[in-house]
């Protein structure tokens, strides 16, 4: 892995996603989206794990250079690209993530072909860019960490710590595009936006089972929610032995890893009992 990447100036509407997940589906579906709204040939930029939880781990990943994104390492990428024996995400031990990831690396691991792990091995970990008057840092899950699971939730000491140690190595930026939770949001933390826009291949955890990107235009950043043929990419995994809970996702929009959520975004936070 090399440390940084400068794309420099990105004319014209950037496109920004996180996880495709190994979910070819959805990454179609964003193509062909993207193709409608006139933006066929925008710029795209991505903060990695493109082979994931979904059963299509070679196919999504050919898609989306086909279509010739800028990418990140991902902690998947980091692993896969070599040959590590787990995804490298973070999971605490006995989670639903810890538990399910066996089976989706190892089917991720045996997809993918040995150009797209070399390919791999040689994405930045870190990201620069410039659009709309703004300079935008591009990381995975933090900068302390590839791996760092930074919520919407965290204090503003989170954003500004990260934000800090980002531009050690990139040097200043008015705008953090980031990735590895899953969830879409936004956050302005002295003067600096830090944005998330959630997973492409997975939804993120509020019962919609689209999944999520974002437009950077001139006018801000616009999220948007992405439907696609979430039951041929469930057919998929099912066929391919991955039910261990993320197919259900597909369909109800709620993650099986609930438990490794911070309680304020879990369905039901745990709550004090009166005796």
């Amino acid at each position: 892995m090399s440390g940084f990447m400068d794309l420099r100036d990105l004319a014209g509407d950037v496109v920004a996603f996180g996880g495709a997940v190994s979910n070819a589906h959805a990454a179609e579906a964003l193509i062909a989206e993207l193709a409608h709204l006139g933006l066929g040939a925008a710029p795209m930029v991505s903060t990695g794990d493109h082979c994931a939880y979904c059963a299509e781990p070679a196919r999504t990943l050919a898609l989306l250079r086909e279509r010739g994104m800028w990418s990140i390492a991902g902690n998947c990428e980091e692993s896969l690209g070599a040959g590590a024996g787990d995804c490298g995400c973070g999971f605490a031990t006995g989670t639903a993530c810890d538990l399910a990831s066996g089976a989706w690396f190892a089917h991720a691991a045996a997809a993918i072909p040995l150009e797209a792990r070399d390919w791999m091995q040689g994405l930045p970990r870190l990201a620069a860019f410039r659009a709309h008057g703004r300079r935008w840092g591009v990381l995975h899950g933090g900068a302390s960490a590839v791996n760092r699971y930074v919520w919407p939730t965290d204090d503003d000491a989170v954003f500004a710590a990260e934000i800090a140690l980002l531009g050690r190595t990139v040097g200043p930026v008015d705008a953090v595009l980031a990735g590895h939770c899953g969830v879409p949001f936004r956050r302005e933390v002295g003067g600096r936006l830090w944005l998330n826009t959630g997973a492409l291949g997975m939804p993120p955890h509020d019962g919609d089972r689209r999944v999520s990107y974002a437009i950077i235009r001139a006018g801000g950043v616009e999220m948007r929610r992405l439907g696609y043929d979430w039951r041929g990419a469930q057919a998929g995994m099912r066929s391919a032995g991955l039910v261990q809970g993320y197919d259900v996702c597909l369909e109800t929009g709620w993650w099986p890893s609930e438990d490794i959520l911070p309680a304020a975004l879990r369905r039901a936070p745990a709550r004090a009992v009166s005796g």
